[in-house]
């Protein structure tokens, strides 16, 4: 019995602080990533990268929902902080700090996924601006508007199941 409770302690001891501040698991649910993520595939979530860097465009992270913050998301960013956003027609394109303006690949998205809407967005120096890949089925910045810094929780570090498409930083696109 006491080596058992002994067992216990020491995997408490590590377990408990690297699910609390360095990786999580999540399970994708719903169309809005699709057909990067589909419901039922299991990733787990970097919580550790950015407090040591931002993240990027093109990274694909895991929220908590403004509007809901007991709600997670997953999302991929477009927008950083200080640029603006704009879709035309459903293009997607971003004016950087410096003013220059780059009209983002979206040669990802499958052509019945996308949309037709138009806006334009600034956002603050703590903002980001995140869409769902399934960009006609998504909740995302389009309808709820920039997403606080501090509502990042991390990013896709691996996606463990379904087994057939198991990877490291799954779903990451580099725009640039």
């Amino acid at each position: 019995m006491k080596e058992t409770l002994k067992f216990i302690f020491t995997v408490a001891i590590i377990v408990i602080p690297i699910r609390t501040f360095v990786a999580q698991p999540f399970i994708v649910k719903g169309p809005s990533m699709d057909p990067t993520f589909t419901t039922g595939h299991y990733l787990i979530v970097d919580e550790l990268s950015y407090r040591f860097k931002n993240p990027e465009r093109g990274d694909v992270i895991i929220l908590k929902y403004p509007k809901d913050p007991k709600t997670f998301f997953v999302k991929r960013i477009i927008g950083l902080p200080g640029e603006t956003v704009e879709i035309r027609d459903g293009k997607v394109s971003v004016t950087n700090k410096q003013g220059s303006t780059t009209p983002l690949k979206d040669d990802f998205i499958d052509p019945k996924n996308k949309i037709s809407d138009s806006s334009k967005t600034t956002l603050l120096d703590t903002e980001y601006f995140v869409m769902g890949d399934n960009r006609a089925q998504s909740s995302d910045s389009r309808h709820w508007g920039p997403l606080p810094r501090d509502l990042i929780v991390g990013r896709a570090f691996a996606r463990l199941y379904p087994f057939s498409k198991i990877n490291i930083f799954p779903g990451k696109i580099n725009f640039d």
